[in-house]
């Protein structure tokens, strides 16, 4: 099984499953001499770990953190950082009739296919959303690593569940408050609306999609290389990498489809004797090069595939149509629990192009 690595200088490896002993990451490329401990990393896993709320699975893990290499004093050492979290609440008895009956909106069948029956199916396995924590490991400490080096800072945010959307953007103050509520929104007055709406998917046994928006500032001129190593073809690559996303758009996105270039177009002003523009309808990535304003980015995912209402679906053992109800623990709507993975994924992204491009050296 390929595909477990990202990244050109700054690599992280994932690796465990869902329902197996434990899941881990391991981080290469991270420049000697950055403070780190086992707490910089724990803040981001307990943003993003389960059973903290109503609106997430009842699956409980402590998703406690080991650092067992790379680390030494309190600062990297340059040496790939290896690091460990221990799965204590499996439960694979909740698998065992889905062997033969295929989920729908799941892995289980090209999986299957694929690895001729030998992957671990259990909550999905190496597919399930579980090993989003593995690459929150990594994203805490590049996002550490750019905060500190740079001052550049990331933070993602749920912007719609549903039909419920936040009207008005966001200021830095409520961005920075949202996990003070359990769908980590910006606007208390959505946030309520959002939590009621996916109480009630989950109460008639369904679920719930949603969209995170992800701003950076702070990021300086240049970073990306085209045509193939853009900033947007490597952050898209990467949050395509989350699982349940699909769709990704940066700045305008779609509706800038519905403009006119006279007005989607980023007019050049100066401001403080900095070049910036009078709207940032690209998103802060110009011919796929950061161009000095915020990056502004938005995930979209869908409803979380495993519901408790009755489905048809496939038995492969009899090739005969079958019904199927997933029981198990699961989220009623992932979203609430994405902000740190979307973060992660965009700061280990431009931790990496912040290394190719020379704005981070390889000892801080």
């Amino acid at each position: 099984m390929t595909g477990n690595s990202i990244g050109q200088r700054l690599v992280l490896t994932s690796f465990g499953e869902s329902h197996g002993k434990c899941v881990g990451a391991v981080l290469d490329g991270c420049p000697a001499g950055l403070e780190i401990e086992e707490k910089d990393i724990q803040k981001m896993l307990d943003y993003r770990r389960p059973g903290q709320s109503q609106v997430s699975t009842q699956r409980k893990e402590e998703d406690k953190v080991e650092i067992i290499s790379g680390v030494f004093r309190g600062y990297t050492t340059g040496a790939p950082i290896a690091m460990i979290i221990w799965n204590k609440d499996q439960n694979a008895k909740d698998y065992e009739s889905l062997t033969t009956k295929m989920r729908p909106g799941h892995s289980d069948y090209p999986a299957l296919v694929k690895y001729k029956k030998f992957n671990d199916y259990r909550g999905g396995g190496r597919f399930s959303g579980r090993l989003t924590a593995t690459h929150v490991l990594g994203g805490a400490i590049a996002r550490k690593l750019l905060k500190e080096v740079l001052g550049v800072d990331t933070n993602s945010y749920t912007l719609q569940i549903g039909k419920i959307k936040i009207k008005n953007q966001p200021t830095s103050n409520m961005i920075k408050s949202i996990y003070s509520n359990e769908v980590r929104c910006p606007d208390k007055n959505s946030a309520k609306l959002m939590k009621k709406a996916i109480l009630d998917a989950r109460k008639n046994g369904d679920s719930l999609g949603g969209i995170i928006e992800s701003v950076t500032t702070n990021l300086p001129v240049g970073l990306g290389d085209p045509i193939f190593s853009s900033l947007e073809s490597d952050l898209a690559k990467a949050l395509y990498s989350i699982p349940s996303v699909k769709g990704v758009e940066f700045g305008s996105g779609f509706a800038g489809s519905e403009s006119n270039g006279s007005k989607n177009n980023d007019l050049y002003t100066i401001k403080k004797g900095k070049i910036i523009t009078k709207t940032n309808n690209s998103g802060g990535i110009l011919g796929g090069l950061s161009n000095g304003m915020p990056i502004v980015l938005r995930v979209a995912f869908k409803p979380a595939s495993s519901i408790s209402k009755k489905q048809s679906t496939i038995d492969i053992k009899t090739k005969k149509p079958t019904w199927l109800k997933v029981g198990g623990r699961h989220d009623p709507c992932v979203v609430p629990r994405a902000p740190p993975v979307v973060d992660a994924f965009v700061s280990l992204v431009l931790a990496d192009h912040a290394l190719l491009s020379g704005f981070i050296k390889p000892v801080l």
